[in-house]
């Protein structure tokens, strides 16, 4: 019985590993960390099958987990939350990023667009190296001017606005595919 177990796993490792693996490395920018939640997600596959849990859709599953875990990995780096952020209008009102999204009083599917669009919101500026993602933060999430960031840090202008520069490039890339979904529906 447990032969049987175990060759249903490694069939469907040797099925979906490819898939996962290309997935998880989309959203994860360092493949040593990529090859680490592949292989947890396995791990957690092992340890399912073997107290018995009940899995009905075992693809859907291992998606499920590799996204739990990318989330996870990106919750450990993370300075600031980015729903959190406000930018001031042009009256200087504060507004928080998520006062710029759909209302989640919108409805079920304004909802689950506000949620989707958050977070990977948030995981896109998590994935930025942390000189790119302070300089990003600071000019368009807090305001301030480069000349007030340079004076803070030491760091000359122009290599601040090289930062930003590579940062929204970095985001416009990483966003595109999540903004050509809802363009689309």
């Amino acid at each position: 019985m447990a032969n049987e177990q175990d060759q249903r796993i490694s069939e469907v490792v040797k099925q979906e590993q490819s898939r996962l693996r290309n997935f998880i490395r989309r959203r994860v920018p360092d493949p040593r960390d990529a090859e680490d939640i592949l292989q947890d997600v396995f791990c957690k596959l092992v340890e399912a099958n073997r107290l018995l849990m009940p899995i009905e859709h075992v693809t859907g599953w291992l998606f499920r987990v590799a996204r739990h875990r990318i989330t996870d990995l990106f919750r450990k780096k993370k300075p600031e939350s980015f729903s959190d952020a406000a930018v001031a209008d042009e009256d200087d009102e504060l507004l928080r990023f998520e006062d710029l999204l759909p209302s989640p009083d919108a409805g079920p599917a304004a909802l689950y667009a506000r949620h989707v669009l958050l977070e990977e919101l948030e995981l896109a500026v998590d994935e930025l190296p942390e000189e790119q993602r302070e300089v990003f933060v600071a000019h368009e999430l807090e305001g301030r001017s480069f000349k007030e960031i340079a004076a803070q840090t030491g760091v000359g202008v122009n290599t601040l606005l090289s930062r930003k520069r590579y940062a929204v490039l970095h985001l416009r890339e990483r966003l595109q595919s999540i903004y050509d979904e809802f363009t689309k529906a």
